[in-house]
């Protein structure tokens, strides 16, 4: 099956995986200080293109990202800013490289005081970096909570202080940016919901590290963009017929029909040459009545529907979209599971495993991608909600259950058992809406069935779901819109190939 390629420029890196780019650097001959004088002067050149000249805050903590603060300190005052620096914390205390642009720093070093916003300044916010390994407290909690009290623009180094860089949670309390500058590549909590709501635009700065430092490290998780699986859409073969694109077939149930229409709908406008429903008897005239190119077959019990199965055209099956979560639904999971078709278990079909998720984990034998919403996560993945951050707890569920699980969100993370990851916050609010999820879940269908993997098929769906609503759906968007949108969705995508 066709699978992402790497891109080094989406890499997400750790904050132990950012270590080693360090080090892989200065290794090569870039010294500590270097890096440190670039990524300060990073910060203070986005500062002075967003602001005109006002008064600057700088708020320095103990270690380098507070070393990186003095270095944006020292620009701002030459570029003629009037500059306070703030230290949490003593001069002497300072070590190596932060040490040395403490030294580089001639105005003066104050310790904090409300008093110090009264001129309501810009604010370099360079008190913590992405690893911060306790809860902020005491006087830097102070601190934030005033300088968000008085929505002060703030320009953070590397990331708001308090917010951690691999997890994207909050650590007692963070400051609210309305830019943030990191160095290199970003890291999974610049795009977790609590970054996305607090680091405002992302600035990646070129500091002098080695693009090779990415090979070398070898990341596993990736920022969500066509550069990874727009060349997987390509249609160039003029012998393709409808079948060489895939039969998608789709369980509905008894009641909710739209759900299975939705996805029915996705699935073919995203390429699948053949959409089967397979209904109930009694629900047979709705679906008939409804899109003539949709096939309607019937399967009121998981035997019926294990009947279809036999036709191996039907390499790609959907159940979950309204299908209830009953016995007719799980023995049509197990059914296509022993199939070994490449499967797409969403909504009900995940439920219905509530009582016995071994089962469904047991089950799984070909290509199978899971897509939950947070609450169905908790209710087949139960003991995962103490796990620290979504990006960590998508991968364990992954490698627990052999499928590739894609949770739902502002921040979606979709992970493979091997560890692979990718983020996609490529959304819009509009899609917040009833029957959007079947339309993911339709558009994930469509793509199996021309042959990607659940991994590439899942990138590729959430991006150009949130295509169709970022780009082309404003406000009163509906999850009936969105099929029709994805032919101009597909061709943004185009310039990518």
């Amino acid at each position: 099956m066709r699978d992402l390629v790497s891109r080094d420029e989406l890499a997400l890196l750790s904050c132990a995986q950012m270590a080693k780019a360090d080090a892989f650097a200065i290794a090569g001959g870039v010294p500590g200080r270097v890096l440190m004088e670039a990524a300060g002067a990073a910060v203070a050149a986005a500062a002075m293109e967003r602001h005109a000249r006002r008064p600057v805050v700088v708020l320095c903590g103990p270690g380098n990202n507070g070393g990186d603060g003095f270095v944006a300190a020292r620009r701002l005052r030459k570029a003629g800013w009037p500059v306070r620096l703030v230290l949490f914390g003593s001069v002497g205390s300072l070590k190596g490289d932060a040490a040395w642009a403490a030294g580089t720093w001639t105005g003066a070093i104050e310790q904090w005081s409300s008093s110090t916003l009264d001129a309501a300044p810009l604010v370099i916010d360079a008190i913590f970096g992405a690893g911060l390994s306790r809860p902020v407290d005491g006087e830097i909690a102070a601190a934030i909570a005033l300088v968000n009290a008085r929505k002060l623009p703030i320009v953070a180094v590397d990331v708001p202080s308090g917010l951690h860089g691999d997890t994207g949670e909050i650590l007692g309390c963070a400051l609210e940016a309305e830019m943030t500058v990191s160095f290199f590549r970003a890291k999974p909590g610049h795009y977790a919901v609590e970054g996305l709501r607090r680091c405002g635009s992302l600035l990646i700065a070129d500091i002098g590290i080695p693009a090779q430092a990415v090979t070398e490290i070898a990341p596993r998780a990736w920022l969500n963009a066509p550069a990874l699986w727009a060349h997987l859409l390509q249609r160039a073969n003029i012998a393709d017929h409808k079948y060489t694109r895939g039969h998608l077939t789709i369980l509905a149930g008894p009641h909710a029909t739209g759900a299975a229409r939705l996805a029915a709908l996705a699935g073919r406008r995203v390429g699948a040459g053949l959409v089967t429903i397979a209904a109930f008897r009694s629900t047979l005239p709705a679906f008939q009545a409804a899109e003539p190119g949709n096939l309607i077959v019937e399967a009121d019990d998981g035997a019926m529907f294990a009947h279809l199965l036999g036709d191996e055209r039907r390499n790609a099956i959907l159940i979950g979209p309204g299908s209830g979560a009953g016995d007719r639904t799980k023995d049509s999971v197990l059914a296509a599971l022993d199939a070994r078709r490449s499967v797409v278990l969403d909504a009900d079909a995940i439920t219905a495993f509530a009582a016995d998720p071994d089962l469904l984990f047991r089950s799984v034998r070909g290509p199978t991608l899971l897509t939950p919403h947070e609450g169905e996560f908790r209710r087949i993945f139960p003991d995962l909600g103490g796990v620290a951050g979504k990006l960590e707890r998508v991968r364990q569920a992954a490698a627990r259950s052999g499928a590739t699980v894609l949770l739902k969100g502002p921040d979606t993370v979709i992970a493979e058992p091997d560890g692979r990851a990718i983020i996609n916050v490529h959304a819009s609010p509009g899609l917040a809406t009833a029957g959007s999820g079947d339309v993911l879940a339709g558009l994930i269908g469509g793509l199996l069935a021309q042959g990607l993997t659940p991994f590439a098929a899942a990138s590729a769906a959430a991006w150009l779901h949130g295509e169709c609503a970022l780009q082309f759906g404003g406000p009163g968007l509906i999850a009936e819109d969105l099929p029709a949108l994805l032919p101009r969705a597909l061709q943004s995508v185009s310039s990518f190939n």
